[in-house]
């Protein structure tokens, strides 16, 4: 890629936020990967916080033409937040316009630009249960095209070609129900 078609891509700033075990890094790290697969510049910056399970943990990927990877207060385009808890602590980051996701099965919207979604309770109808962030994951693409359906699919597959069958359909329907859901939404 050229750096004047570099130059010419869209940026994006997105914060994702969970506690530890919930795969904040994993889906920092699939949709990083993916956006790199079709040429875009991506930083990265993860706060481990208290890395054992139940601790904080945020992440800022920046998507396009930055050169310091933290995402400042009030410049996020989305805030995934995959532990409804944490979006109280972390809904700052948003700029004016910019779009919230919430894993949470029954969090009031806050205005036109937050959704809640539930993607334990569709990973448990699917019976996925440890592959929700891959639903919401699939949801955040569908609400800020950072990067294509297919790429953060290849990239899931890459990840889960050692995986059985049955695991490695899962993580891809996991992706391709949270877009999809999200898709017929909006």
């Amino acid at each position: 890629m050229s750096i004047n078609s570099m130059e010419n891509q869209m940026n994006y700033q997105i914060v994702i936020s969970g506690v530890g075990g919930q795969g904040v890094l994993f889906v920092t790290r699939v949709l990083a990967q993916a956006c790199m697969d079709e040429n875009k510049r991506v930083l990265t910056s993860e706060t481990h916080g208290m890395a054992q399970r139940g601790g904080t943990v945020i992440s800022h990927l920046k998507v396009g033409t930055f050169t310091s990877p933290l995402i400042r207060p009030g410049n996020a385009d989305l805030l995934l937040t995959l532990k409804q808890e944490n979006y109280p602590q972390h809904r700052g980051y948003l700029k004016p316009g910019g779009q919230a996701l919430v894993n949470s099965p029954d969090l009031a919207g806050e205005g036109e630009n937050f959704t809640a979604m539930d993607g334990e309770k569709m990973a448990e109808a699917d019976d996925n249960v440890r592959s929700f962030n891959l639903y919401m994951l699939g949801a955040a693409i569908g609400m800020v095209p950072v990067c294509s359906l297919e790429a953060v699919k290849a990239q899931v597959e890459k990840i889960f070609s050692l995986k059985d069958e049955i695991v490695r359909s899962k993580a891809l329907l996991a992706v391709e129900t949270g877009y999809n859901n999200i898709r017929k939404e909006g």
